[in-house]
């Protein structure tokens, strides 16, 4: 986690609206919205990531299909651990850019991530063919370009 830096207050506050700002009550709903995509977008990542399991992703991955059933298995449940580590601590961290540009790599990664089910929706060993799966890949992918969309002031600040 990145470590608490005045500077990066000073920077954050001088970002944030003030009171007198005519915006400012759209601001905070903005921002209501934003977190809200960004915490269903990450839930329905979480999420599929269990479903992940009891339709055997591993076995359409390239380096883990290789792999024997139980090896597969054991790497992709573990491999995990890291993953989601590393995630929850960049998407929370106190350093605003970080999480901003964290959050923002979320939100593409959701779109990406279901481009990639459809380029592997053809293999032999694809079993996501369920509607949940189907909910939580591209409702995940839909919610993260809805957080990308809200998202654009924080993305491009001078625009």
């Amino acid at each position: 986690m990145t470590a608490f830096h005045p500077k990066a207050v000073v920077e954050l506050k001088s970002r944030q609206r003030t009171a007198s700002d005519p915006d400012q009550p759209f601001a905070k709903a903005n921002t209501l919205v934003r977190n809200a995509l960004f915490y269903l977008g990450l839930a329905t990542l979480f999420t599929h990531e269990l479903d992940a399991i009891a339709n055997h992703e591993w076995r359409i991955m390239p380096l883990l299909r290789s792999f024997p059933e139980e090896v597969g298995f054991t790497t992709f449940v573990l491999l995990h651990i890291p993953i989601f580590a590393v995630l929850i601590a960049l998407v929370s961290s106190s350093n605003g850019r970080v999480r901003t540009l964290s959050r923002v790599g979320v939100g593409v990664f959701l779109l990406a991530h279901a481009g990639l089910h459809v380029l592997f929706a053809g293999e032999a060993g694809y079993e996501f063919s369920s509607s949940l799966s189907n909910i939580l890949i591209f409702g995940g992918a839909l919610v993260g370009g809805l957080y990308l969309a809200a998202s654009h002031r924080d993305i491009y600040p001078s625009q």
